[in-house]
């Protein structure tokens, strides 16, 4: 399946929040939460890599999974510290998974477009947090027709330390509005429940890239799919 390629972008929205969930915020990661596009991620790494004749290091993807492309490049794959080679290889890496996504098509994770719609309609404003770059958010958002759930993104671009810093989940916390202690983040990658925790926020674990097991203790709910949480469990997270 091919999608036309299109600039887009999220507008901000304004939630009509109902009295019971007004002071409730979500915060989204993005890949392993709503979508998974590890193998599409995984792919650009070895087109880049295939592309600049560089070796890729055994585990790579695993251990870098939820860092920004910024960290990755110098530290784990060490292919160079220089800031303009070093955004320059990550642009090119954003762009070739924006390539294989338009060329193949990607659909949200079961359970994610129904939990929106409940949030919608309990009027709770969600935002993205992400160290996924901004343009790839856009795009896969418009491939999927999810601009009407989410009133913004915060992204890569927009903080200067990723995950584990908390900073990307307390400007998406801003954004929309929010104190960071009324806020549920929902999370994949162990950087990004670090995150949470060090922003003060509540965690539910999403056992998608790691099993439920290595997420408990970790996260202060773990689920399968987000459809199995609803608005009055997310009031009796925040409270607790």
């Amino acid at each position: 399946m091919r999608f036309a390629r299109r600039a887009v972008s999220v507008p901000v929205r304004a939630f009509m929040a109902t009295s019971n969930s007004a002071e409730l915020g979500a915060l989204f990661d993005w890949d392993g939460v709503v979508i998974d596009s590890s193998r599409q991620h995984e792919e650009s790494w070895e087109r880049l890599a295939a592309e600049e004749k560089r070796k890729l290091p055994e585990g790579h993807f695993k251990s870098g999974f939820g860092k920004k492309n910024e960290w990755i490049i110098p530290n784990l794959l060490q292919w160079g510290e220089a800031q303009d080679e070093v955004r320059r290889l990550s642009l090119r890496k954003e762009a070739l998974y924006r390539d294989i996504v338009l060329e193949r098509g990607l659909e949200a994770l079961p359970g994610v477009r129904e939990f929106l719609v409940r949030l919608q309609e309990a009027g709770v404003p969600c935002c993205i947090g992400s160290s996924t770059h901004r343009e790839n958010i856009a795009t896969i958002i418009h491939v999927l027709g999810f601009e009407k759930f989410f009133a913004g993104m915060v992204t890569s671009e927009d903080v200067t330390h990723g995950k584990p810093h908390p900073d990307v989940f307390l400007r998406a916390a801003a954004k929309i509005g929010r104190q960071p202690a009324r806020c549920v983040v929902f999370e994949d990658a162990f950087a990004g429940i670090e995150a949470a925790r060090a922003g003060g926020m509540k965690v539910v674990g999403v056992a998608t890239t790691h099993p439920a097991e290595a997420l408990q203790g970790k996260a202060d709910r773990v689920v399968h799919r987000l459809d199995e949480l609803d608005v009055a469990a997310l009031r009796q997270l925040v409270a607790g």
